[in-house]
């Protein structure tokens, strides 16, 4: 039986695809939803038939996968759209899906650092003697703005702790290879480390991810009744759980 919390539009979707048409899904989407996405990907999966296959990466990457290879829909930073090749990919107008904003990190137990004002921000990463960090990213770009906003990109540079992944960046600080880590705070949420604070005032800027079906997707309805689902009150409750805020 489905869901009760699956809304009309993707009930309705999911009856006019008998299992018999169960389509498997080719999803792109951003590193930093992976948490959600894979809570509820398995509960999509059981309530429709339908299978997913998502691909997280950050957004190079997903610009890349975008415009080079075949897929049904993204769940992506609104950044991924600024590319005129990548947003031609996609069929109609993307729909938010979410919101996070930005914060620091520290070990469990350590005592928190105040990031509560821009300066008292600039004073802690001046102090800390090593920061992770994730550039290869469109939120790791906005970090690094934040820090040449706040002048001092060149005085931090050497204390800067490159990750290869997003979810690379709370296990540094969980075993004490960084002091700091700074990020988008559903990343930062997680086991070993706890929120100093978010960016303060108007260092503060959300991440918006955004939802579109594949202009060329050949499981359009599949794909459309799987983003509908991403607005249900069982979603909602999932992206709360993880740190994310819906639309």
């Amino acid at each position: 039986m489905l869901k009760s919390s699956l809304t009309a539009a993707a009930i309705l979707g999911v009856l006019m695809l008998s299992p018999a048409h169960a389509a498997e899904l080719k999803v792109l989407a951003g590193g930093s939803m992976t948490a959600s996405l894979k809570d509820l990907g398995p509960r999509f999966e059981k309530a429709t038939s339908h299978k997913l296959d998502i691909t997280f990466a950050a957004t190079p990457e997903l610009i890349k996968m975008a415009t080079s290879g075949p897929f049904d829909l993204g769940v992506v930073p609104i950044d991924v759209m600024k590319n005129d090749a990548a947003k031609a990919r996609f069929a109609g107008t993307p729909a938010n899906i979410a919101h996070i904003g930005y914060g620091v990190a520290v070990k469990a137990g350590a005592p928190k650092p105040d990031v509560s004002t821009p300066n008292a921000l600039k004073a802690t990463l001046l102090k800390a003697q090593s920061i992770a960090v994730f550039p290869g990213s469109a939120a790791g770009a906005y970090v690094q703005k934040t820090f040449e906003r706040l002048g001092i990109a060149e005085q931090i540079k050497d204390k800067l702790r490159v990750q290869t992944t997003t979810g690379a960046i709370p296990q540094a600080v969980a075993k004490g290879e960084a002091e700091l880590g700074v990020f988008l705070t559903n990343v930062l949420i997680a086991p070993g480390v706890e929120l100093a604070g978010p960016f303060p005032g108007d260092l503060q800027q959300d991440l918006v991810f955004v939802g579109a079906v594949a202009a060329d997707s050949k499981n359009a309805a599949a794909a459309k009744a799987f983003l509908d689902y991403l607005k249900t009150p069982e979603a909602l409750g999932v992206f709360k759980a993880k740190g994310v805020t819906a639309g």
